[in-house]
């Protein structure tokens, strides 16, 4: 009984390293390009702010003078000086350097102005959209495809979150004393070989930071997603972003728009420790001013807080600390920081670049090792399914009937009862996985030394991942409940895909309820 009981373990290890081959293989071929690309402009953009100075120093700069002018004077001067100048956004720009121009964007013309912050004169123009590092932010973004290439790319940073778990159950040995040889590269052996061991050694090393950018990824385009998930799981009602972000000024026939100082005397009330890093204006009677404060050192780059105020009265009807859960700060603060590497400054800055540029070299090394076996199974020489698997090292059944044989023919057990044994093994799965989520946070902040927020940052939002996945697991088995059981069509795997992703949720969920929902203030 006891090598019965080996052989089906073993026999389940040889399908599901297959079925991880398979989503490994096909959705390298599908999104591998895209994935590269997005990576490769990634990583441009991880130094945008210096590259667009760089490029363009005559806008940016300006000679120094005594004493820069403070916003609530600048902004007057520009109004009457410029009154056909429209301001939607004032930018504040980098306080560390004090020549440095402050930025004003029109959103409907997209040109941007740039003032000197001495004399509130015009410094320069350009249209926005024209410049070298929008152009690469819009192809990281939506691959210059409107509407559908946002969620292209999106659901290409999902592949490559997908790609990076798959690859790692891939490169696990089968031994531990094989550990050696799928951590290096065997320069002694053949191009092919050597290829392979660069696929495997690569993946395996940058799967960290790679697995961290390919998640922010999702989260930045999906946030109308994420945002209410993140609020539900802190307890707080998903409606009330909406209300929060849509706040209304209280406007009425006899209403007077107060000036800025007296808007920005309020934020400063608010938020004495913090720094106005940009202001959003009114757009209509019954528009809002949205300030972007900065504040504290971590991440580096500045914590990002956010108020909205209204603009008759100066009333205060968001305040991003007391109004939004931590986790909601985390969204504010950690989520583009992390994504670019800027959180942890200049080391967490080129280990995003070189992460960045992973998928590319995965691509190639990956597209190397299929096309000759693609190419043979064209040919016909090999079968199809052991052609597109071999070079990952997979041990197929000779036939598909072996494999219903080890697998779907294993007793049957009721389906309650087959529920609560595969649950009980996923919690191991996934309280294993939990632990390598926090590592891997830990690991990306490591050289900068910042280490608990990036590995509690993953794990947080990690578990709308795990929420999300659980949803697409339960509709799978209520179609396997309603629509295939009454006709014995129904699959035990759907219902082990739905007690895994159960065991996941329960863990994630409870490790988040610990570390975000108990008052500590991580973020």
């Amino acid at each position: 009984m006891k090598s019965a009981g080996n052989s089906k373990k073993i026999s389940w290890a040889k399908h599901q390293k297959r079925w991880f081959g398979k989503w490994h293989l096909y959705l390298g071929i599908i999104a591998g390009a895209i994935v590269a690309f997005v990576g490769v402009t990634g990583s441009i953009l991880v130094f945008q702010d210096e590259i667009d100075r760089a490029l363009n120093p005559s806008l940016f700069e300006v000679a120094a003078q005594k004493q820069k002018m403070p916003v609530e004077e600048i902004v007057p001067l520009i109004k009457k000086n410029y009154p056909r100048l429209k301001i939607d956004y004032l930018m504040l720009n980098n306080f560390k350097n004090p020549n440095e121009a402050y930025s004003v964007l029109n959103l409907k013309s997209e040109e941007e102005t740039f003032i000197n912050p001495y004399t509130g004169k015009i410094s320069g123009k350009r249209i926005h959209t024209s410049s070298f590092i929008h152009v690469v932010t819009e192809l990281h973004r939506t691959l210059l495809i409107p509407v559908a290439g946002r969620y292209i790319c999106g659901l290409a940073s999902l592949c490559l979150l997908i790609l990076t778990i798959s690859g790692l159950r891939l490169w696990i040995p089968k031994k531990w004393k094989q550990l050696k040889t799928v951590l290096t590269v065997k320069f002694s052996g053949s191009f092919k070989r050597q290829n392979y061991d660069w696929h495997n050694s690569l993946g395996f090393y940058s799967s960290p930071i790679v697995a961290i950018l390919s998640l922010t990824g999702f989260c930045i385009t999906f946030s109308t997603l994420v945002i209410p998930f993140l609020f539900l799981l802190s307890g707080k009602s998903p409606q009330g972003v909406a209300q929060l972000l849509g706040a209304k000024s209280a406007w009425h026939a006899q209403a007077v728009p107060l000036p800025l100082s007296a808007i920005t005397a309020a934020a400063k009330q608010k938020m004495p420790n913090a720094h106005i890093g940009g202001i959003a204006f009114p757009a209509d009677k019954t528009g809002t001013y949205r300030l972007d404060m900065l504040s504290g050192n971590l991440p580096k780059v500045g914590k990002r807080e956010m108020l909205v105020v209204d603009q008759y009265t100066a009333k205060t009807l968001l305040n991003s600390p007391s109004d939004f859960p931590n986790v909601g700060n985390a969204y504010l603060s950690w989520l583009t920081p992390i994504h670019y590497g800027s959180f942890g400054g200049r080391p967490t800055q080129v280990i995003a670049i070189i992460a960045g540029l992973m998928p590319l070299a995965l691509f190639i090394t990956g597209f190397i090792i299929w096309w000759p076996r693609f190419k043979k199974q064209k040919r016909g020489k090999k079968r199809k399914l052991k052609e597109a698997l071999q070079d990952e090292q997979i041990s197929v059944p000779v036939s598909e009937q072996e494999e219903k044989s080890a697998i779907e023919k294993t007793p049957r057990l009721k389906l309650g009862r087959y529920f609560l044994l595969q649950f009980k093994s996923g919690t191991k799965y996934a309280a294993v996985i939990l632990l390598v989520s926090f590592i891997m946070g830990a690991l990306y902040g490591l050289p900068s030394g910042i280490i608990i927020q990036p590995a509690i940052f993953v794990v947080a939002f990690s578990a709308v991942m795990v929420c999300l996945n659980f949803i697409c697991a339960l509709l799978a088995e209520l179609f396997n409940l309603l629509f295939l059981l009454p006709f014995k069509k129904g699959s035990h795997r759907v219902t082990r895909y739905f007690a895994l992703s159960a065991a996941f949720l329960v863990c994630y969920l409870t490790a988040y309820m610990i570390l975000l929902n108990t008052g500590l203030e991580i973020f």
